[in-house]
């Protein structure tokens, strides 16, 4: 009897160390049969796995492999041999003659050729009580289990259960750590494991980055709940993309996929074809349909990175370009866009540092009746003076405006430059109407522009109504642009008037004209020096002035630089303009002269003029 108790914890501590050192469940599970069949005489051990009522073989080491394939996805049930129906039960099960047994009718064929006689099988609940496997003795004589074997495989039930709840509660631990929990795809952790481990090995792949398009609208729009959906939807459809792509979550609205077998652009592209084609498409989300698109950025391994940080770094660069040029397309990684990107990082440093030394001023180009030259407002419009003294226009930082934070901050200055200037003009009795300013997508993400618009004009005591919001199509097409009409709108409210800015070089001006509250258009420059050159320039600037006549909006044209654009616009019926020929952007303090010598009076038409920044 104590030999007995000695060989039972010898198992038992052999079990628990192979537990403990993190073997495989089914290592684990053939150290324990092995070690029992080397201690019961005339017995075979079997571990099967219970899984969605099916059982799936873990152990058998004396078992053919055969035998094992052949068990491998029977179902349990009232008559599936001693394994089956004990899972099925719940209980214990004991066939002391498999070929007279009708449990094991369907199944003798393929234990009586191995010399197995009689079976004992026995169910392994977990923690719930749930059957999860099963342990079974097999014999090779027609009998039923000893007072010692039942000693054994109570000692074995228990043994397995703690291998496999460790090895469920690991399964559970390791798919945290490497699987997105809102999606199940593979997280960012796993993403850079399989990124890591493709590059030591050195054969052609691809990394695509997707962007899940307007994600952020859904949310403010609809609920989160929706974009949760939207997301998981989408990473559906990313799994049925093939084996060769492994979609993998990067959490909120980006997910990057490792494309396998990609020796160049032509197949990155191929395979981000297939992304778009899968990932696109209606999702129903409760009694809403959502309308899903993606935009993807793509790079090459070996072309155009051999380490992981420059080939992230490089399709993060042609996902920017993509959003930015292609949204709801693909763009590959070019030399150039590297070069580009530095060159924004470096603008946007550089705007930085000079917003922190306070070096933004404010210029202001007139806005003229044609007729008359009368100014009837104003445009300001963001000047940079240099550490060297020089004075750069908008122009030169562009680029810098895209990083968010820096096109907040300079539109709040631009407004508190603005505000003040208007209030000196108003203050000395200067003939004077509007001012226009423009705003960037940058401006909106934030949800406060009104807020800010109305406490710094208040501060001044400056009405609104002397105030231009300008708006360009970029604006329309960002995430936000459900956002711009309720903040547009707040600001019309109390007097504000709107205008859309460069109108007619976007590809949806229309559209927004019918969908967006516009008081004022400004027919872009690129029209107004064609005229009298070609003739498509001068039908479409018609065109522009009879629907803006039809919408009861006001126009006003830029960039007049000859007398022939003036007269041709004149005779148009354009009434308004602005443009080099009446003068160039100058500070505020050479505008009060103008002002004072060429304002519009008070008691001609007012509230017909219109301005930008930029």
């Amino acid at each position: 009897m104590a030999g007995d108790t000695e060989l039972l914890l010898r198992i038992q501590t052999e079990v628990l160390e192979a537990v403990a050192r993190g073997e495989e469940l089914a290592e684990v599970g053939d150290i324990l049969c092995r070690r029992v069949e080397s201690h019961v005489p005339g017995v075979t051990c079997s571990i099967l796995l219970i899984e969605a009522g099916r059982v799936r073989p873990l152990a058998g080491p004396s078992l053919p492999v055969t035998y094992s394939a052949a068990v491998d996805g029977v179902p349990i049930g009232p008559c599936a041999g001693s394994c089956g129906t004990a899972a099925w039960r719940g209980e214990p099960v004991i066939v002391t003659d498999i070929e007279t047994d009708p449990l094991w009718a369907d199944y003798k064929a393929l234990a009586l050729p191995l010399g197995l006689q009689a079976c004992w099988s026995s169910p392994i609940h977990n923690s719930e009580g749930q059957v999860v496997a099963t342990f079974a003795f097999y014999y090779d004589t027609k009998r039923g289990p000893s007072a010692f074997e039942r000693d054994v495989v109570a000692t074995c039930l228990h043994l397995c259960a703690l291998a496999i709840e460790h090895e469920r509660v690991r399964a559970r631990i390791h798919r945290l750590a490497y699987f997105d929990v809102l999606t199940g795809l593979p997280n960012r952790g796993h993403f850079n494991a399989a990124l890591a481990e493709r590059i030591l090995v050195g054969e052609p792949f691809g990394l695509i980055l997707l962007d899940i398009d307007h994600l952020k609208l859904v949310n403010d729009s609809i609920g989160h709940a929706a974009g949760d959906a939207l997301i998981r939807a989408i990473a559906g459809r990313l799994r049925q993309c093939g084996p060769d792509i492994l979609p993998c979550r990067q959490g909120g609205d980006e997910i990057a996929l490792l494309i396998s077998d990609c020796a160049d652009h032509a197949a990155l592209e191929a395979a981000a074809a297939r992304v778009l084609a899968a990932a696109s498409g209606m999702v129903e989300v409760g009694d809403q349909t959502i309308d899903a698109h993606v935009t993807l950025g793509g790079a090459l391994f070996g072309v155009d990175g051999i380490d992981s940080d420059t080939l992230c770094q490089n399709a993060d660069f042609a996902l920017y370009q993509a959003k930015q040029t292609h949204r709801g397309g693909y763009v590959g990684f070019r030399p150039d866009l590297r070069t580009d990107m530095v060159e924004r990082i470096a603008t946007v440093r550089q705007l930085g540092t000079a917003l922190n030394e306070n070096r933004l001023i404010a210029h202001y180009q007139p806005i003229v009746r044609i007729e008359t030259a009368e100014i009837v407002g104003l445009e300001a419009l963001a000047r940079l003076v240099m550490p060297d003294g020089t004075i750069v226009s908008a122009g030169a930082f562009q680029t810098g405006l895209e990083d968010p934070r820096i096109a907040y901050e300079l539109t709040g200055r631009m407004l508190n430059h603005v505000a003040q200037d208007i209030r000196a003009w108003l203050d000395a009795g200067i003939p004077f109407q509007h001012v226009g300013i423009n705003v960037t997508t940058g401006d909106f993400q934030r949800g406060d522009l009104a807020e800010r618009i109305q406490d710094i004009f208040a501060r001044q005591n400056v009405s609104l109504s002397h105030v231009v919001l300008e708006v360009n199509e970029s604006v329309f097409m960002g995430d936000s642009d459900q956002t711009v009409p309720r903040a547009v709108e707040a600001l019309r409210e109390q007097g504000l008037l709107v205008a859309l800015d460069d109108f007619g070089t976007g590809y949806a001006s229309l559209t927004h004209l019918l969908s967006f509250p516009v008081d004022i258009i400004k027919i872009d420059r690129s029209f107004v020096e064609r005229l009298g050159v070609d003739q498509p320039s001068g039908v479409v600037t018609r065109a522009i002035l009879d629907i803006a006549r039809q919408l009861d909006m006001r126009v006003v044209a830029e960039g007049i630089e000859t007398d022939q654009q003036a007269d041709i616009l004149a005779r148009y019926g354009c009434q308004m303009g602005q443009g080099y020929l009446y003068s160039r952007p100058v500070p505020a303090q050479d505008v009060t002269p103008m002002l004072q010598l060429f304002g519009q009076k008070p008691d001609l038409p007012r509230r017909a003029s219109a301005g930008a920044s930029g």
